[in-house]
């Protein structure tokens, strides 16, 4: 499973827990600022990589780069690499410490900045990120994208994807018209994420939608053991990207998977260490979901629209 997922939290020195989260959601992180041009939508934009999860070019301090959006981060996040490389004048820091999580139990400390990006269509200011170190995803001799646009932006806008011709859009919330063919689904808000119930052999487990997963499924251990997958079946190893590197994983195959009204068979189900957080999510729903499908996110008002996958009988 191809995971960038980061959950950050702020964590002041000398402030008791409900301070911290506080004075992150209220004073450290406003809501970005998106500025849509007249039609209120960007255009649809090709994927900036062949790959499932959907990434797009953005200009930012005057260069392109690639840039990751991704349901499951709950805030952007910019490459500390990259960003020592902008210019210096003007550039933007706050200490608050920053301590980011990632699939595995993987964690980092650092700070914060504000940054600026323009798009087709779309202008995205007062962008607070967290500056890490994203490893592979964005070196030079890895994947070459910097920049992580997570649950802080996708909250202002309604996120369309298009994954089998491999485009994306965001549009202004206002402006968007559900196409015919794509049908709501039932899903609840966790915080600032999507989340949703998923059949796995036949039961429940609850998981995040996860545009930064390109897996059909992923699932901490506690949950693997809930649902039996972890029964004795075939294992195998995998290697996942996570913060700042890669791990190696646990692989099981799930012989039945329904989400969104759709069947899956012989499912390959990641297995992942549940970090030490109180509300990091026990499963994620990745791009693999949607790989016939279209999709509509919109997180702010925890909706979700999905085209149903075309089933061909050859008889």
């Amino acid at each position: 499973m191809n995971r960038r997922n980061l959950l950050l939290r702020a964590a002041g020195l000398l402030a008791v827990a409900g301070g911290a989260w506080w004075a992150r959601d209220h004073l450290l992180w406003p809501k970005p600022r998106l500025i849509f041009g007249p039609d209120g939508a960007a255009p649809w934009l090709p994927y900036a990589r062949p790959s499932l999860t959907p990434t797009v070019r953005v200009m930012l301090e005057g260069r392109e780069v690639l840039a990751l959006i991704d349901s499951g981060a709950q805030y952007s996040v910019i490459d500390r690499t990259f960003f020592d490389s902008l210019p210096a004048e003007g550039r933007s820091l706050f200490d608050m410490p920053l301590v980011a999580y990632g699939v595995g139990g993987g964690a980092q400390v650092g700070r914060g900045t504000s940054i600026s990006l323009t798009l087709p269509g779309l202008t995205i200011t007062e962008l607070r990120a967290g500056i890490l170190n994203l490893g592979p995803l964005a070196s030079e001799d890895g994947l070459r994208t910097p920049l992580i646009l997570g649950q802080d932006v996708l909250g202002e806008a309604v996120l369309a994807l298009d994954p089998a011709k491999k485009y994306a859009r965001l549009l202004h919330r206002d402006v968007f018209v559900r196409p015919p063919d794509l049908i709501e689904t039932l899903v609840n808000k966790q915080g600032s994420a999507l989340t949703a119930v998923l059949a796995v052999e036949g039961r429940d487990v609850r998981a995040i939608i996860d545009t930064g997963a390109s897996g059909l499924l992923g699932l901490s251990r506690n949950a693997a053991e809930e649902v039996g997958l972890l029964d004795g079946r075939p294992q195998r190893e995998g290697t996942s990207l996570v913060l700042g590197g890669s791990m190696r994983s646990t692989v099981v195959e799930a012989s039945r998977v329904t989400f969104a009204d759709h069947l899956y068979q012989r499912v390959d189900v990641g297995v992942f260490e549940q970090p030490p957080l109180p509300n990091f999510p026990g499963g994620l729903v990745g791009m693999e979901a949607f790989a016939d499908r279209r999709v509509a996110l919109d997180l702010g008002e925890g909706r979700m629209h999905v085209s149903q996958p075309l089933d061909l009988t050859v008889g």
